[in-house]
């Protein structure tokens, strides 16, 4: 494609898109200096919540935890934003507590717009992007750094993008954070409408571009309920669900002080087989079992016609009521997402407890958009044959808000990296739940939208929401976004956490009265010989603030450092196992797999693992071990061709 000359200045990156990964991203950029602007249909919904009210949630909260570590701006929006606070799974091991908070949806996008308003270097701009402009790369075609981009394996390179009034924005890098806008239609039983979420302006012409680049498209589809007129729906049916007291904030730089605020309740009631009846007899009516839906909807995050469908054994299914904001009487039916036509919606709503009077203020629907078809990533978030050419969020077949930010950040983080010519930072599976998702995505041919969920995470004793900081916070301030007062709090709060368990393994306690009495009182065996203020904390029946009482010598330290300290005490043998497998992880990650190997030219590769591995491309053995239909036999066969052709 043709250069076009234009009147706009020149800018470092463009971010197509104004969501919760494009927001990461154009803040990343900007705060590491690169002359940045983020294009969006409506300035006005920048990062808009076009479906549940609620940040964080089973292993959603990690990411939005890790997000902040790396200094990005989720965590500390919803801080300020929040109506409820919850940690999920409290009855459960601390690998899976899990943070969430509902949003007031308005606040929170209107303080992340001014988030980016006030931002250095960051433009916001109001119009759809309609094409990537290009240059194709030759076989001498270079980088500012010397770098051989034919080498490198680009086809072409980003030189700038077209906006829908002709004009042409000039740049050295493109992050496509596009959401579930290209090509969208939203669908409500019979009705059609070509719109974006929430009625909003689709993105038509930026799909035919990015073909024409060589990108290949596939379609999703994810779905949202009804949003009711909560005056109208009678809580005294539903069971009433509060938030903590004490509020556990998200971001580690947010004063636990801040966060201590009464809080809004959400509501329990559930479907019945009224409710079932009525689906089950208009399930032809829903486009998704009509034929109507082309795209393939998230498998953990089903509608309500789903689980009718394939649940047929259980009679009832959970619905929450949950407030959508504090200036508005709107509450989000979570639970009974669905693209049955109105008036089916209106009966199988009415069929549940407390809303048999209900009034639908806004239409639940399903909407298709179109994405990235797997196999086409770097381990960078990099289109991999388009220089410059990044992309984040639902665009790369991923769902949910914390997903997308994490990219958003992920992906904005080594644009900079690339345009300032430093080596990429990148979060593998044993160092963070981002690079779980990241790996994920690069790796794996997902024919549905990905979810985050803790299950996929095989080290996640050691991945846990309360230690992302120990575990991210380096990487952050490598990477520029923390600063270093952050960091030198990180490094006192590492020693701190250090010295306080060497001090309660070398502090004993004897059999005396008093120690006795207090075991006593605490339904704890009594000790027959001395031992350790730590060998105590081992027991389920005591914990670390309620060995106060005998240990006179207790230095004052803050919750956020003894929580780590009684964690590591406890579970001492489970982590020590982890980081042996997270060695032998390692081993395979650093065994890297060279960038010029002809998978043809590997005898004894089965035909199923030669084409994944040409597809997907990894970077090295672990990788390759982790891409479906390539087994341990293959890796083997790979590991011995390596060594004998790139080792002599």
């Amino acid at each position: 494609m043709n250069m076009i000359n234009s009147n706009f200045d020149n800018v470092d990156v463009c971010v197509i898109g104004a969501g919760h990964a494009g927001c990461e991203a154009a803040l990343a950029c900007a705060r590491l200096g690169l002359e940045t602007v983020v294009f969006t249909v409506s300035a006005d919904n920048i990062a808009f919540m076009p479906c549940n009210p609620h940040i964080g949630g089973s292993s959603k909260g990690h990411l939005v935890r890790e997000i902040d570590a790396l200094g990005g701006e989720m965590g500390k929006n919803i801080d300020k934003t929040f109506l409820q606070s919850k940690m999920l799974n409290v009855s459960k091991g601390p690998a899976v507590h899990s943070l969430r908070a509902q949003a007031d949806k308005l606040q929170y996008s209107l303080l992340m717009k001014k988030k980016l308003e006030a931002q250095e270097h960051l433009t916001i701009k109001q119009t759809e992007v309609v094409e990537l402009i290009t240059e194709e790369v030759t076989s001498d075609t270079t980088d500012e750094f010397g770098t051989n981009l034919s080498h490198e394996g680009y086809k072409y390179r980003i030189t700038g993008v077209k906006i829908a009034t002709g004009g042409i924005y000039n740049c050295k890098a493109v992050i496509l954070c596009t959401g579930t806008y290209l090509k969208a239609r939203c669908l409500c039983g019979e009705s059609i409408t070509y719109t974006g979420p929430n009625g909003m302006q689709p993105s038509n012409n930026l799909s035919a571009s990015l073909i024409n680049a060589g990108i290949e498209l596939r379609r999703f589809k994810t779905g949202t309920p009804a949003r009711m007129d909560g005056n109208t729906i009678d809580y005294s049916k539903m069971t009433e669900q509060f938030g903590d007291d004490p509020v556990v904030p998200f971001s580690f730089s947010t004063d636990p002080k801040d966060v201590q605020k009464p809080q809004v309740s959400c509501w329990l009631t559930y479907t019945n087989e009224e409710t079932h009846r009525i689906i089950r007899e208009n399930i032809g009516r829903s486009p998704m079992y009509s034929g109507v839906i082309e795209g393939i909807g998230p498998r953990y995050c089903p509608s309500i016609e789903d689980k009718v469908v394939k649940f047929p054994d259980h009679d009832r299914h959970q619905v929450f009521i949950e407030p959508e904001g504090t200036f508005t009487n709107e509450v989000y039916v979570d639970g009974m997402s669905s693209s049955m036509p109105e008036d089916v919606q209106l009966q199988m709503y009415r069929s549940v407890p407390g809303l048999e009077n209900c009034k639908i203020v806004k239409n639940a629907y399903a909407i298709e958009y179109d994405c990235l078809a797997s196999g086409q990533l770097s381990p960078v978030l990099e289109i991999r044959t388009i220089r410059g050419c990044f992309s984040a969020g639902q665009f790369n077949g991923s769902s949910g808000y914390e997903e997308a930010a994490a990219q958003g950040l992920y992906a904005g983080i080594n644009v900079a990296r690339q345009l300032t010519g430093k080596p990429y930072i990148t979060i593998d599976r044993s160092e963070g739940y981002i690079g779980v998702l990241v790996d994920d995505l690069v790796t794996k041919d997902n024919l549905e939208p990905y979810r985050m969920m803790t299950s996929r995470a095989e080290y996640r004793l050691f991945l846990r929401q309360d230690n992302a900081d120990l575990r991210l916070r380096k990487k952050g301030y490598e990477a520029g976004l923390i600063t270093k007062e952050q960091y030198d709090h990180l490094l006192l709060k590492e020693q701190q956490i250090e010295s306080e368990i060497q001090r309660l393994k070398n502090t004993r306690v004897g059999a005396s009265a008093n120690i006795q009495k207090f075991m006593t009182e605490h339904d704890s065996s009594t000790l027959k010989t001395a031992c350790t203020l730590a060998e105590l904390i081992c027991r389920p029946e005591l914990s670390y603030d309620v060995l106060c009482e005998i240990d006179p010598e207790r230095p004052q330290l803050t919750k956020d450092v003894t929580e780590q300290v009684e964690i590591n005490i406890r579970y001492e043998g489970y982590i020590t196992r982890q980081e042996s497998q997270i060695a032998a992880f390692k081993k395979l990650e650093n065994k890297l797999i060279p960038a010029d190997i002809d998978y043809d030219k590997v005898s004894s590769l089965r035909i199923e693992a030669r084409q994944k591995l040409k597809k997907f491309k990894p970077i090295n053995i672990g990788q390759a071990s982790r891409i479906s239909g390539v087994n341990p036999a293959d890796v083997s066969v790979l590991l011995v061709y390596i060594d004998s052709v790139y080792k002599k």
